[in-house]
């Protein structure tokens, strides 16, 4: 066949040939499989009276054709007379010809999915989300498929036969990887990777994998890598006979152990290893802390869904240059800067990590330790990006994890952000609803309702609170 760069063949380079003892043509099995493992051709030879006698052929086709596959008819074994080599040759051409994607290096490409039994509009809401997420994460979404279901499918989430349909569609669309909108346990996500070589990861990963590419301090890859490997854990499995064979010697503990023990016990010896040396980290926040305390200065700050704009507030409130980008979870590391009012007042902000709804329960734990700052804050700016329809459901889930975090009765000021996409009318009836401020990150002269009420919110009860004091 004609050599293509490895990885950019549409068909396997295999061609599968079995038998029908009952002389009968290829079953929806063998087509099914056909198309799931993208054999370069599909035979069965039918057997009578103990010989052969018809030859049952079929091949893929390009996906603009309109059909899935060919099936040839049926002839006499004998009279078969087919230069496969020219024929398969030809054929891989066509469906390279027929390919409406182009190859890249930098993104893959993904279907996403969500089975549940959740109202229609809220599963289009989260999926609204996890594509978002992926964008984010450098992958381009070919499709979303939404399955409301009474009833979850335990072993594969939703039934076996619709699942080979989605891996064949994403095969036949060029996707790389299928993405679940709902969180697999490890049976599951084993289960549906055995179907399929494609890759097959969940919210929780893909949220793991920003993460895990955004961190950028000691701190941050501390707490990434510590919350993927508790992630992963209870998935680590062995494939074929290289993860069950006894070992000894070094590394091993005796003659009994099998190497997939002793991978796992290698990532449990790691995460005692971070999480000690995440204790040690938290000891300097302590003293960094402790510093801030010293100085007396107010501290304010900022928290917020993802993507809400902490980061372009912070930098334009303190006229600093943290990383921002309009994505979410584009910045991880915790930043600090100072801001001055009248009368040589000033303020320390603090810009935290974006929340988001059913945030991993491993994440919340690995970044406790940052999040516990909070606590030391004199007043919470609730940064929400008043453009987006979900922006209700995303302040609920921000008060859910405050609520977790023991902040709920931290004192909060209500800030509406990317006042400038929203109707004037419909921003007024927002602030006098919910007893908010609003602003444009990006734009300096929408600050000066927002510093007032910083002011009087942090400079005169605190100025109350003496008076109170000395009488």
């Amino acid at each position: 066949m004609t050599d293509y760069p490895l990885g950019k063949k549409v068909l396997r380079g295999l061609r599968f040939i079995h038998t029908h003892l009952k002389n009968e043509p290829l079953t929806k099995d063998d087509l099914t499989d056909l198309a799931l493992l993208r054999f370069d051709y599909m035979a069965a030879l039918g057997i009578k009276d103990g010989l052969p006698d018809k030859f049952f052929g079929a091949y893929l086709v390009p996906p603009n054709v309109g059909v899935l596959y060919e099936v040839e008819e049926a002839v006499n074994f004998y009279s078969v007379d087919r230069d496969f080599a020219a024929f398969l040759d030809s054929l891989e051409e066509e469906m390279q010809k027929g390919r409406s994607w182009t190859d890249t290096k930098l993104a893959e490409r993904a279907i996403l999915v969500s089975v549940s039994p959740q109202l229609r509009h809220e599963l289009d809401d989260s999926m609204d989300e996890l594509c978002e997420l992926c964008h984010s994460s450098n992958i381009e979404v070919v499709e979303t498929v939404i399955q409301r279901a009474k009833d979850i499918n335990p072993r594969y989430l939703l039934g076996m036969g619709k699942l080979k349909e989605l891996i064949i569609e994403a095969l036949n669309k060029g996707a790389t990887m299928l993405v679940f909108d709902q969180d697999l346990s490890p049976s599951q996500g084993k289960a549906i990777a055995d179907l399929t070589e494609l890759k097959v990861i969940d919210r929780s990963q893909l949220i793991l994998d920003i993460f895990a590419r955004r961190a950028h301090s000691r701190d941050g890859k501390v707490q990434v890598e510590l919350a993927q490997l508790k992630y992963r854990l209870p998935r680590l499995i062995g494939k074929g006979t290289a993860m069950s064979r006894l070992t000894g010697g070094i590394g091993g503990r005796g003659p009994g152990e099998m190497k997939l023990e002793i991978d796992r016990r290698r990532v449990r010896d790691r995460i005692t290893l971070l999480t000690k040396e995440l204790e040690k980290l938290s000891l300097a926040r302590t003293q960094r802390k402790h510093r801030r305390a010293q100085s007396k200065l107010p501290i304010i700050s900022i928290v917020g869904y993802t993507n809400a704009g902490k980061s372009t507030l912070l930098n334009n409130l303190t006229e600093s240059s943290t990383f921002t980008e309009e994505k979410m979870f584009a910045t991880l590391d915790t930043a600090s800067r100072r801001l001055r009012f009248p009368h040589e007042r000033d303020v320390i902000m603090t810009d935290t990590v974006g929340f988001i709804r059913d945030l991993p329960q491993d994440l919340v734990s690995a970044f406790k330790s940052t999040l516990e700052e909070l606590e030391d804050a004199d007043l919470l700016l609730h940064l929400v990006d008043i453009s987006n329809p979900r922006f209700e459901k995303q302040m609920a889930s921000v008060e859910n994890t405050l609520h977790e975090l023991n902040l709920s009765e931290k004192e909060t000021l209500l800030v509406f952000n990317k006042a400038d996409r929203v109707p004037i009318v419909e921003i007024e009836n927002l602030v006098r609803r919910y007893e908010a401020v609003a602003v444009s990150a990006i734009d300096n002269t929408t600050f000066v309702p927002l510093l007032t009420a910083i002011e009087e919110m942090v400079f005169l009860k605190t100025a109350k609170k003496h008076v109170y004091c000395e009488v």
